[in-house]
């Protein structure tokens, strides 16, 4: 059975003698080596749940962003901020493919045009559901917006708590890593100021 895009792209650069091993076999050896029985009751469909599970948690990689965004883009003569805020966003680190998770913050101001409120959570999912760094993500957010509509502006705030850090390595439970990436307007000192000040003000409501 061919793999997934996705499974593709976790298992590219290994050796081409694995390349007619199942997802599962591929699962079933590693829980082998961590020294676990894949034969005992409780592992018999571990493999099949992980293979599924890493399909639904990389399905970013076979969706484009930029057609989510075409279908819901709107002639609007509208030029004051638009924030959409506190979206849950969950994601794998590309360097332990342990998950980090948090609140993405998103606004842009318009010049022309305007994007449906919905596709602004589906579009951090759709980069989210990859492997990443928050760095990158942030960054990928934002160029989505300002190539899609071409805006005054656009600012992405990400508040994260990373598995990483708090399961493994230094393990600090209450750490949380925050990234922003701002273009356009959003580098002026008052705009970036006032959409700081909104996210906080907001989310202190909330």
């Amino acid at each position: 059975m061919a793999q997934p895009m996705a499974m593709s792209k976790l298992v590219s650069g290994m050796d081409e003698g694995l390349s007619n091993v199942s997802t599962e076999e591929m699962i079933r050896e590693i829980l082998s080596r961590l020294g676990e029985d894949p034969g005992r009751q409780g592992l018999l469909a571990t493999p099949s749940r992980v293979e599924k599970s890493l399909t639904h948690l990389t399905k970013g990689y076979s969706e484009d962003p930029t057609m989510i965004l075409r279908g819901a883009l709107f002639d609007e003569d509208y030029d004051e901020m638009v924030i959409v805020k506190d979206i849950e966003m969950f994601s794998l680190c590309e360097h332990h493919m342990l998950p980090f998770f948090g609140k993405v913050h998103v606004a842009y101001i318009p010049k022309g045009k305007v994007i449906g409120l919905s596709k602004i959570p589906r579009l951090v999912e759709v980069f989210a559901r990859r492997l990443q760094v928050q760095e990158r993500l942030t960054r990928q957010i934002a160029d989505a917006i300002q190539h899609a509509i071409q805006p005054q502006g656009v600012g992405v705030v990400i508040e994260a708590r990373h598995l990483c850090m708090m399961m493994r390595g230094i393990e600090k439970q209450h750490s949380s890593t925050v990234t922003s990436a701002m273009v356009g307007c959003f580098r002026q000192k008052e705009t970036r100021l006032e959409f700081l000040s909104l996210v906080r003000q907001t989310g202190a409501e909330g």
